[in-house]
């Protein structure tokens, strides 16, 4: 069995748990976060593919190309849907770990002082990555935060 470490990330919405669950999965929002996420993560460039299908064990797909015209590809399925509280997903950015995926878990729960939510986020890595364990904090906290600024951009009740 291999060591692994585990990269855990929070992060406090305004929106409701439903809001958030569906802004993941949701094509057209999924779109804009993921631009923005590009853009947190100092990756200027455009989302040229963003693809998702979400129920169990179907897929997504998203692929930024880059100012420098490179192409950042992800991609995985989903193993776990249960609305309005969990996102599981298998996720992949090399065809090298199509065989032994990244799991990541995200859980949606209400805020206990107030009408929004706390989202963590879990992705387990083998030991042998722990160089890279603050750069893949901070890829998933923009992600989040990304999330969060196409949610408030709609608007309370949107």
């Amino acid at each position: 069995m291999t060591d692994t470490i585990e990269v855990k990330v929070t992060h406090r919405f305004a929106a409701s748990p439903e809001r958030v669950y569906d802004a993941l999965l949701d094509p057209d929002k999924a779109r804009l976060w993921q631009q923005g996420w590009m853009a947190q993560t100092g990756s200027p460039g455009t989302i040229i593919t963003s693809e998702i299908n979400p129920v169990v064990g179907g897929r997504f797909q998203f692929v930024g190309r880059g100012e420098d015209g490179v192409d950042a590809r992800s991609w995985g399925s989903y193993r776990r849907l249960e609305r309005p509280n969990l996102v599981e997903f298998t996720w992949i950015v090399d065809p090298a770990g199509e065989d032994d995926p990244s799991v990541v878990t995200v859980i949606i729960e209400p805020e206990p002082e107030g009408s929004g939510s706390v989202v963590t986020l879990y992705n387990p890595m083998g030991a042998e990555w722990a160089d890279y364990r603050e750069r893949t904090e901070r890829a998933w906290m923009a992600m989040l935060s990304a999330v969060d600024a196409v949610l408030r951009a709609e608007g309370p009740a949107a």
